[in-house]
């Protein structure tokens, strides 16, 4: 198992290992190097260590093992200066070895890897013995988990055992009981059957009864249809009736009414007795004339410059709006899509909603804002903000048509604003009555 190469008897170097070096010896070395490897400069270092010069010692022990292992085995002076550090590192063991004797408490596997780094004389018996000893030890745990795993496995068959023998008693005590069950059924079926004679006999006097109870209501049904003519004709005759009621009452009316105009020509009379006793002077002034105003043909040009607004001009809103009980009528898409069309329309509603909020505050006039509903496929949910009126048009009904039904719902004489740039709202709204105002007027106005 040894060969020797040269030097005295008690030169370990010259022992050469005849097997592979163990798995544990072989960690144990690989631990030993990344130890003493962190002390060493980078030129005391082999050229394929240097790499992992900088690594910290789980790492390096993790990607450089190999590379470690074959310089320890192949690199003498590198050998020699890991067990330099070994023997400051474990001076006790090292000297141990170096007297030919281990410790007796010590770790075969740590004695067999700092023997295979220092290389003191027999070093090839101390590691053959700590792979022996590993494997003894590997072989006597394997033996171990095998007597645990038969144990488990006889405990688990006898659990399965019990589990069959349990598992079948409840098989045969649920056959019994279907067995019941299905005699059981048998009677129910049985009786249920002879119901069903019964109830198919019951049914067939039923029909026989039915077509008794059908053949007598047709005889009721005519002597209805008989009675219903009877009816008819009375009701004939109470339309009649009521048509001579309504006539009298409506001669009856003109009575009132000549009675109305008597009481009112009686209040008339009567204003003109006090009018006498009052005996108040012809009026000379008249209301007009107090207020303060400039008479034609006395106005400067710089006034009538001031007064011509141009059909553009946000001015001429605020003019209409002074009007009294004046109602500005907004169509909301036409004028948000002109100012600020790229806005979402749920944005553009409640921007042009806030203005006109402001608006109506500033100005104290009625505004109602219509907007197209007809292609919404829900409700929209929105707060309507103070002073403003919020319309949508129903379903096959166009904001237009909306704005011109809430035109001709205005009395006569109302001032009644439309802003919207459609030429046939205007048009329409302008023969309503209304003045048409043009979206921009209003965008203009509100910024």
């Amino acid at each position: 198992m040894v060969e020797t190469h040269g030097g005295g008897p008690d030169d370990g170097a010259a022992e050469v290992l005849d097997r592979p070096l163990p798995d544990g010896v072989r960690r144990r070395v690989v631990q030993i190097v990344s130890d003493g490897f962190g002390s060493l400069t980078l030129g005391e270092l082999p050229a394929q260590l240097r790499q992992y010069a900088r690594f910290a010692p789980n790492r390096r022990a993790k990607f450089a093992g190999n590379a470690m292992a074959a310089a320890v085995e192949t690199d003498p002076l590198f050998r020699q200066r890991i067990g330099d550090k070994l023997r400051d590192a474990q001076p006790e063991l090292a000297g141990a070895l170096d007297a030919g004797s281990a410790p007796p408490a010590a770790d075969p596997l740590d004695v067999a890897a700092a023997a295979y780094v220092l290389r003191p004389h027999g070093w090839v018996k101390l590691v053959t013995a700590a792979g022996e000893e590993a494997q003894r030890a590997d072989a006597e745990r394997a033996d171990e988990e095998s007597r645990a795993e038969m144990e488990r496995l006889h405990e688990a068959l006898a659990r399965a055992r019990e589990h069959t023998r349990t598992e079948t008693e409840r098989l045969r005590a649920e056959l019994e009981s279907t067995k019941r069950e299905t005699e059981s059924l048998h009677r129910k079926l049985r009786s249920a059957l002879s119901d069903v004679k019964r109830g198919e006999a019951a049914l067939r006097k039923i029909r026989a009864e039915m077509d008794t109870v059908r053949a007598e209501g047709q005889t009721q049904v005519s002597a209805a249809e008989s009675e219903s003519r009877r009816l008819k004709t009375r009701l004939g005759e109470a339309e009649a009736a009521l048509e001579a009621t309504r006539k009298a009452a409506r001669e009856g009316r003109s009575v009132e009414d000549m009675r109305v105009r008597l009481l009112l020509d009686t209040l008339l009379d009567a204003t003109q007795g006090l009018r006498r006793e009052l005996a108040l002077p012809p009026v000379s002034v008249r209301p007009a004339e107090t207020v303060d105003a400039v008479e034609p043909g006395r106005m400067t040009p710089k006034d009538i410059a001031a007064r011509a607004l141009s059909e553009n001009d946000p001015a001429i809103l605020d003019q209409l709006l002074a009007l009294p009980q004046a109602h500005l009528v907004v169509d909301g898409y036409n004028v948000t899509k002109t100012g600020y069309p790229q806005m979402p329309l749920e944005k553009q509603r409640l921007r042009l909603l806030g203005q006109l909020s402001q608006l109506a505050a500033q100005t104290g006039a009625e505004m109602t804002c219509v907007f197209d509903g007809a292609e919404l496929v829900a409700p929209v949910l929105l707060a309507p903000p103070r002073g403003v009126r919020v319309l949508f048009s129903k379903p096959g009904v166009t904001a237009d048509e909306l704005i011109r039904q809430l035109v001709r719902a205005e009395p006569p004489g109302r001032p009644v604003i439309v802003v919207s740039t459609d030429r046939e709202v205007a048009d329409g709204v302008a023969r309503a009555g209304a003045r048409p105002v043009a979206s921009v007027v209003l965008l203009k106005r509100l910024s």
